[in-house]
């Protein structure tokens, strides 16, 4: 498959930015971060739901936030973990005060970014 890629060191800046532009009543952006979250977070007294990883798998992760989903998207660079202050981001942006879910999937590298903020 062919890709259009502007620069590919700003590939994962440039991706995040088009999906908020497109999906803009729905998601924003953390600045400074590759962090996506629901645009109404944080969603008091409900329990925040972060999840996260590489990119280079779109949609996963940032099409998946929304209501009945996730309410933060942590994105890594292409194959590359999102990183502890990213995903402490993500945390910190959706936390309505009944605490936050991190869903971990089974990637060495997630794993061990994400347990060092679940400890």
């Amino acid at each position: 498959m062919k890709k259009l890629i502007n620069d590919p060191l700003r590939v994962v800046d440039d991706m995040l930015d088009g999906f908020v532009a497109a999906h803009s009543r729905q998601v924003r952006r953390i600045p400074g971060t590759n962090v996506i979250v629901r645009k109404d977070a944080p969603v008091k007294g409900k329990v925040g739901i972060v999840s996260g990883g590489g990119s280079g798998h779109e949609p996963a992760h940032a099409g998946y936030v929304g209501k009945g989903m996730l309410d933060a998207a942590v994105c890594g660079e292409v194959f590359t973990s999102p990183t502890p202050d990213q995903i402490l981001s993500a945390i910190q942006a959706v936390d309505g005060g009944n605490g936050v879910l991190l869903i971990i999937k089974n990637y060495t590298g997630d794993v061990m970014n994400f347990e060092m903020l679940s400890g």
